[in-house]
């Protein structure tokens, strides 16, 4: 690329759009034009708006430190200083879908990590290595936002990405049914143990929303564009718990499937390890050299060990056995930070990059 484009982080003092700003240093397609977040945030260093709230293990990147803080709710303003943004908004849904909407208006693409827009008809929602002929929908969604080269797109739930990508790569032999448990890490809260004590030792069996996201976001991404809009897939039946435990990053699913054309266990293992979407051919800056990995040992995968795979964008699989009433189960894990939110969003970006739908203004 000649020249990099110019993004900006809506919602950047939190803690995806804290993860945003560390993936993004040395990016060499980015570069970090404009931080904005809540009016009370706004005028301030990026450094003194954060305090010590910082939350990565990496040090603040030095660029950014001493950028002043815009208010994400003067879209103009903020837009006028980009090529494209990263939405990690803090608000409720009715105002994420309103302010997203608004910066798609004024012709910058807007890369949600937000849920508010994952249910609109015409707005896609990938998964790079899965589903990017979803992306098509955009041109559709313009046409009802009156733009040239506006539009959103989001990235799908983090706890799904622990099982949705070993699901798909078997597509062949047609899951049937679907029962996963998520032990989902306390940083998908936007937390870490000093902020929340009260996980230390404790797990809490309900995080709220996610069991319905959990089984339904994966169906629109196996989805067809149908009269302009994405219609979910009707198969398989997915049902899922979702447990919030004391861990800081990494979200792993126990997963139990049935399929219509059962495979051998060496050709599950096969299609996981060997899967390559268009980010691996296209070799995109983010892309995972191997999106899937499947660890031989019993006691793998473990958070510890494997969340960091591929720099927490790779997927990790393990403990593949007959059960004694589905075909098969197995243990996942992702990186729900890094895969699950900002990694997958930047990912997305990439990808749309390459595709032509984000150019320089």
């Amino acid at each position: 690329m000649d020249q990099k484009l110019k993004v900006g982080i809506l919602g950047g003092t939190g803690m995806v759009g804290q993860r945003f700003i560390s993936l993004l240093e040395s990016h060499p397609w980015y570069d970090v034009a404009a931080i904005a977040a809540s009016p009370r945030s706004a005028g301030k260093t990026y450094e003194e708006a954060v305090g010590d709230r910082w939350k990565m293990d990496t040090p603040m990147p030095e660029s950014v430190k001493d950028m002043v803080v815009m208010d994400v709710t003067q879209v103009e303003q903020v837009a006028a200083q980009v090529d494209f943004v990263f939405s990690a908004v803090d608000m409720n849904k009715d105002e994420i879908r309103a302010i997203e909407d608004a910066y798609a208006k004024t012709e910058t693409p807007v890369v949600s990590n937000n849920s508010a827009h994952r249910w609109t008809p015409d707005v896609p929602m990938v998964i790079p290595e899965i589903n990017p002929e979803h992306f098509a929908v955009i041109e559709y969604q313009k046409k009802r936002l009156g733009t040239s080269r506006g539009f959103i797109a989001v990235k799908p739930n983090c706890s799904i990405q622990s099982y949705t990508p070993a699901l798909h790569a078997l597509r062949e032999f047609v899951p049937t049914v679907v029962v996963a448990t998520t032990y989902q890490a306390i940083s998908g809260a936007g937390k870490t143990f000093r902020d929340w004590p009260d996980m230390v030792g404790n797990i809490i069996p309900f995080i709220g929303g996610e069991e319905e996201k959990s089984e339904q976001e994966p169906l629109k991404i196996w989805g067809t564009i149908q009269d302009g809009g994405i219609v979910k897939a009707k198969a398989p039946t997915i049902t899922t718990q979702c447990i919030r435990v004391p861990v800081l990053n990494g979200h792993t699913a126990a997963v139990f499937v049935s399929f219509e054309k059962k495979p051998t266990k060496e050709e599950i293992i096969d299609r996981w390890v060997s899967y390559q979407g268009l980010p691996q051919k296209r070799n995109l800056p983010s892309a995972p050299k191997q999106f899937i990995q499947y660890i031989e040992e019993d006691d793998r995968p473990q958070v510890r060990l494997d969340v960091d795979f591929e720099r927490g964008m790779g997927i990790s699989m393990g403990r593949l056995r007959e059960d004694i009433v589905y075909d098969y189960k197995f243990v996942g894990l992702s990186h729900n930070t890094v895969r699950g939110a900002a990694g997958g969003g930047l990912l997305c970006a990439e990808l749309l990059t390459s595709d032509g739908y984000i150019q320089p203004k």
